[in-house]
């Protein structure tokens, strides 16, 4: 029995030193994430405030279109039921054309609160690093490409359940 607890407690102690290993290595690739910490705070940041400017930008154009349009449409000889029909379908979506950028402008903004508290372009699932690529494309991002893939299998396995 006594030579059964020795291999045992050979095991036990081996374990602790591959763990102990594993943290002292996992140590120095922590210090040079955070060495790249603010040259990826800037290149994310100016990811944020392009993306942020460009649909300010969309906005003042869409508004500046209405007004003109509206403008138009009141010199315009009296429209039948149909063209009428027509114009209020296209009002209703300009407006909520409008209100998808503004709920984007706001994630943007709520995107920039997290960056200067530093929580900015980590997975909210599994705590990696959210590519700047992904973030480039969608920059309110909360999720990597994986998470956000096994998320979207799991929403359309409960769909396909819920239908059955």
């Amino acid at each position: 029995m006594a030579a059964g607890s020795g291999k045992k407690d050979t095991k036990t102690t081996t374990t602790r030193v591959k763990k102990t290993a594993a943290h002292t290595e996992e140590a120095p690739q922590k210090s040079q994430k955070k060495k790249e910490t603010p040259k990826r705070h800037t290149a994310l940041k100016q990811i944020l405030i392009a993306k942020r400017e460009a649909l300010i930008q969309e906005i003042k154009q869409q508004l500046g279109q209405s007004v003109s349009e509206e403008q138009q449409r009141r010199l315009e000889a009296a429209m039948d039921s149909g063209d009428q029909a027509l114009v209020d379908l296209e009002r209703e979506m300009g407006i909520s054309l409008q209100e998808m950028r503004n709920r984007e402008r706001q994630l943007i903004d709520d995107a920039l609160d997290s960056l200067e508290e530093g929580s900015y372009g980590m997975c909210a699932d599994c705590g990696e690093e959210i590519s700047e690529k992904r973030l480039h494309a969608l920059p309110f991002a909360r999720l990597c490409v994986d998470c956000q893939s096994k998320r979207e299998l799991m929403e359309k396995i409960e769909r396909s359940e819920q239908r059955s």
